[in-house]
């Protein structure tokens, strides 16, 4: 059982409905907003509930939400985090419920705004990117741990990619790590973007890189058009943005689907001929 406000949570979470009578909510399908590997998330009145699956451990849930803390603190169109709690023995970070479509939604349904959609999309990323959070874990660090974790290649490529790796500029930019448009949520305020788990600092380059990758899985026209749009807005040369397709695919790779594993392995071989 949890305690959280005074009040016992057993299962669910509290909800102040109107008159000012408290009941428990309980977490069932009825109000299962998305699942994964790791979390659950259930809405609960004008919050949601992000409750990490058992066996979840306990540094998942707490880097979370200090990492998503601390963009908050830019003062970017995030969700706010309101509590961290155990609940039945599992993890959750209580936060804002943004109501609205993704990105993604309003793609199919209004494929005559596409244009539009996507200047909105970069527009975002280049706030994002306008902001510094020193106390951000660095991007690059984390790329050299998942290359250096690598089984499917070999020392030798390893080393060249490293080295590129250390080779590029070191910025300190405020990188999403996972910038796609179903972490874009639009409303009658604006855009949000949720899912900041994968955030760190480091260069602007490689996480539209990685984005260029995760849209290039999909629509591959639609992501050169991204790619192309970001370059000319940036006044950034689209051959320096390739040249860290291949680090960042290297590094996509240890936590790749499996049908996403032969897309990224060509993008890696591509270092070997550059």
């Amino acid at each position: 059982m949890d305690i959280r406000c005074g009040f016992p949570v057993s299962g669910g979470c509290p909800v102040l409905k109107e008159k000012g009578v408290l009941v428990t909510m309980k977490f069932s399908k009825d109000n299962l907003i998305a699942s994964s590997e790791l979390v659950d998330v259930y809405r609960c009145g004008d919050t949601c509930v992000k409750l990490f699956k058992e066996g979840v451990r306990k540094t998942n849930p707490l880097y979370e939400a200090l990492t998503h803390s601390r963009v908050e603190d830019t003062g970017l169109p995030v969700p706010v985090i309101h509590e961290l709690s155990v609940i039945d023995g599992r993890w959750a970070i209580h936060m804002d419920l943004i109501e609205g479509k993704t990105l993604a939604d309003l793609m199919k349904e209004n494929p005559a705004n596409m244009d539009k959609y996507l200047n909105d999309m970069v527009d975002i990323q280049l706030e994002i990117h306008s902001k510094s959070v020193p106390k951000l874990s660095k991007l690059k660090d984390k790329m050299s741990r998942q290359i250096n974790s690598l089984t499917e290649i070999d020392d030798v490529k390893k080393y060249e990619l490293l080295t590129r790796l250390e080779s590029m500029p070191k910025h300190t930019k405020l990188c999403h790590g996972n910038f796609v448009p179903e972490n874009i949520i639009y409303n009658e305020k604006g855009m949000y973007v949720v899912d900041w788990i994968a955030a760190r600092q480091g260069n602007a380059s490689a996480d539209v890189g990685r984005t260029y990758l995760l849209l290039s899985l999909r629509d591959p026209a639609f992501a050169d058009k991204y790619l192309d749009l970001f370059c000319k807005k940036t006044n950034t040369d689209r051959k320096y943005v390739q040249r860290w397709l291949p680090i960042v695919a290297a590094a996509y790779l240890p936590d790749a689907k499996p049908e996403e594993h032969d897309f990224l392995m060509k993008w890696v071989d591509v270092v070997e001929y550059e």
